[in-house]
């Protein structure tokens, strides 16, 4: 018989027990968070709302700031990744000149703001002003000769040091979370996983400031696919303001996959391609209402950086182009190979890097990354700065590149041979022969296609905050316009022949190098990252060069097929399976014809699962089976004689209402038996206070039976975002499957190493 006094005891504890207590359905750093549940609380809470709106007006009012917070959140995510982008490109512009010289007027003034404002520029020197000195003519007033020369070098060369020093020193010091480019681990994060502090206030910080010293050191990286980490930064900042999003690891994530579009939105100038990128490259959860408010975010974050014009062109884009010929069909086998080219560049880049940076983790390597950043700057800096190509920002080399050859162009690529009785209009100049200057060009662009290409592989993955998408698109560029180079010179010299008889006659205007340039680009960052549909839609949004979409997906198809040859894995999902994150790629496929039963967990000969029991454990066996393993979760069953399932109890909940009811409820002791069930349990008198733990446990875990084929698991597992799944027979529990134990049976079928797979 159960005593009275117990009795009364036990109600006044369930209705204690009845009240959530703190931190109860957060999760600890480096776990997976549970799809289902947080789904199920938030249905919950809406559903509180709208009842409660029903009562008073304050509520209704406040149920409509509630469901406006959402489109508050995406307003400010908006305004301070247009803002940040926007001082992050002047700042980079001021120092990058800041290699070269100083405007002397107001030294905070790029080149080419100093020479806007002096009076003295003329239109044929408008690169030379006497506002504008370079460190040679301010330290011993020489331009020219060996000894200025010399003097420029070494300066290009310290203050990239400087710049790179800086910029790894604060990541090692402050922010160890802001190396790298991001995506990888906001991929990871988006699927689910908590990484603490990857996007806190000092990472946003860091990464900000840093990511300007990195660029503006000249180092063969971008700030493109950083600013989506920044951005994301931003995410995670606002929507901690908001219980709505704060309280809710899924909601949460819908945030940060608009943040992640946001971030590319004033990467590129591409608001759409921004949505894009968001859906078929990072997110994981991508539901209709997440696309508009991406779309939202997307578009305040391009005004905003519309309204700063770090640019000074009152344009968007980052490269804008105005090519005045239309493609010809003929020009679809130099595109379609320079696709071929992209996704073998594509290719040789990841597993190289991959190579790398494996060895940069095993070896003695990967203790020094002071020294190996100051190494890699010293590198780039004295190969790069003989080479005007190299010399220069990627950005501007990409820029020129692109651009089309008018009658004022002053770049070396654009040194034709003039016909004297040439009186066509500006716009519509004929092919001609290439002069000294274009092969001048030919070789140098050689010679830094080849550097550019060495250098990437050794300098993306380093302890600083680097791009992809910029160096990428350089390598496909200076390919591309090569390319380009070649068939405008074959078509005007062989202009009779066959394949260029009916579009390219004499005195026409019919290749255009900028545009192989620019599906060169394409190519190669398709190659590098298997983007498609949003790196098209990117780049004609980066470009303005909508008629040349057909061009651009036949390279970006053309690449991905290429690469794809020789490996699934784009860069990011490279770099994810290096690092060992728990992440299910939806693009994979699992053929492979194993059941249920071969993957859980006990196998044959391990001991039994560890459990829990409805009503027979005292507080004292569960905290001791708490501290004996290290599981994420129990399941609790009717008694260890039936196996039959009740449901299941995660390990830091049980942990928090155990010491709760230490803490608030007295009677509470290491004897005190945990019950799970309605009713307490029958217990002889004078036995002490039980503890009811219902309220934790859930009722519906996601089973399975046995002899589930695999192929299914794992695609429950990808859709549903599951934790772990139980596998049972006729009620009867068997055993356990976690994320964790489907990535190695994946990994263990694909001829890899399963314990490559870190965290749980």
């Amino acid at each position: 018989m159960v005593n009275a006094g117990a009795m009364s005891g036990s109600g006044n504890l369930m209705d204690f027990l009845d009240e959530p207590f703190p931190d109860v359905g957060t999760y600890e750093d480096f776990h997976t968070i549970d799809w289902l549940r947080e789904k199920s609380r938030d249905t919950d809470r809406h559903r509180k709302i709208t009842s409660k709106s029903k009562e008073s007006l304050w509520e209704f009012i406040k149920s409509l700031l509630d469901a406006w917070s959402g489109w508050v959140v995406m307003l400010l995510i908006g305004l301070l990744a247009g803002t940040l982008a926007g001082v992050i490109d002047l700042a980079v512009d001021w120092m990058t000149d800041l290699k070269e010289g100083v405007c002397l007027s107001a030294f905070w003034y790029s080149h080419e703001q100093c020479c806007w404002t002096s009076n003295e520029t003329t239109f044929e020197d408008r690169d030379k002003c006497p506002l504008w000195q370079k460190w040679s003519e301010l330290l011993v007033n020489r331009s020219e000769g060996a000894s200025a020369y010399i003097l420029n070098y070494l300066m290009y060369i310290l203050w990239a040091l400087l710049f790179a020093f800086l910029a790894v020193s604060l990541v090692r010091v402050f922010a160890p979370y802001a190396c790298g480019s991001g995506i990888p681990e906001i991929k990871t994060i988006l699927s689910g996983f908590i990484i603490r502090g990857y996007l806190g206030k000092w990472t946003l910080l860091i990464k900000t400031v840093t990511l300007v010293l990195v660029v503006s050191s000249g180092l063969s990286l971008g700030k493109e696919g950083p600013l989506v980490h920044v951005a994301c930064c931003c995410g995670n900042f606002f929507s901690s303001l908001f219980s709505k999003y704060s309280k809710n690891e899924g909601k949460r994530r819908e945030v940060l996959s608009a943040a992640a579009a946001a971030g590319v939105s004033v990467a590129f100038g591409a608001p759409i391609g921004g949505v894009l990128f968001s859906l078929e490259e990072v997110s994981y959860y991508f539901p209709l209402k997440t696309l508009w408010r991406s779309f939202f975010a997307a578009l305040v974050a391009a005004f905003t950086l519309r309204s700063i014009n770090p640019f000074g062109n009152s344009r968007l884009v980052l490269f804008y182009v105005e090519y005045h010929t239309p493609w010809y069909m003929a020009e679809l086998f130099p595109f379609i190979l320079l696709g071929v080219f992209g996704g073998l560049w594509g290719t040789l880049f990841i597993r190289c890097n991959i190579a790398w940076c494996r060895r940069r983790k095993t070896t003695r390597l990967g203790k020094y990354p002071v020294l190996e950043v100051i190494v890699v700057t010293a590198i780039t800096a004295i190969i790069a700065y003989p080479n005007p190509y190299t010399r220069q920002s990627t950005s501007e080399l990409i820029s020129e590149l692109f651009n089309d050859c008018g009658a004022l162009e002053s770049s070396q690529l654009c040194d034709y041979i003039n016909d004297p009785n040439m009186t066509r209009p500006v716009d519509d100049i004929p092919d001609r022969p290439a002069g000294v200057g274009v092969y001048t060009a030919m070789w140098q662009l050689a010679l830094a296609l080849i550097f550019k290409i060495v250098v990437t592989i050794f300098t993306f993955g380093m302890k600083i905050p680097s791009g992809l998408f910029i160096p990428s698109m350089a390598v496909g560029a200076m390919a591309g316009r090569m390319v380009g180079i070649g068939v405008e010179q074959l078509a005007y010299h062989h202009h009779d022949w066959i394949i260029f008889r009916n579009w390219c006659r004499p005195g026409a205007d019919c290749v255009t190098p900028g545009l192989y340039a620019m599906v060169g680009a394409a190519a190669c960052l398709g190659g590098v990252t298997r983007m498609t549909v949003s790196l098209v839609v990117i780049m004609f949004e980066l470009t303005g060069g909508l008629e040349y979409i057909v061009p651009l997906m036949a390279a970006a198809v053309t690449s991905k097929w290429v690469a794809d040859a020789f490996g699934k894995e784009g860069i990011y999902e490279a770099h994810i399976h290096l690092n060992g994150y728990p992440f299910l790629d939806v693009k994979d496929e699992f053929t492979h014809r194993t059941l249920a039963t071969d993957v859980m967990r006990p196998r044959r000969g391990e001991p039994p699962l560890s459990v829990l029991t409805q009503d027979s454990m005292t507080v004292e066996d569960v905290e001791t089976l708490i501290k004996e393993t290290d599981y994420n979760g129990f399941p609790v069953v009717v008694s260890r004689d039936s196996e039959r399932l009740i449901g299941f109890a995660q390990r830091r909940e049980l942990i928090l209402a155990i010491k709760n009811a230490r803490q608030r409820q007295e009677g509470i002791v290491s004897n005190s038996i945990m019950y799970f069930t309605e009713e307490p349990p029958e217990l002889p008198a004078n036995s002490p206070h039980p503890l009811k733990l219902r309220r934790i446990l859930n009722l519906s875990p996601f089973t399975v039976t046995d002899h589930t084929p695999m192929e299914t698991v794992v695609d429950i597992f990808r859709k549903l975002g599951l934790r772990q799944c139980l596998v049972t027979r006729s009620g009867r529990l068997l055993g356990i499957i976690t994320k964790k134990d489907v990535l190695r049976h994946m990994a263990q079928m694909a001829n890899q190493d399963p314990e490559s797979i870190m965290f749980n």
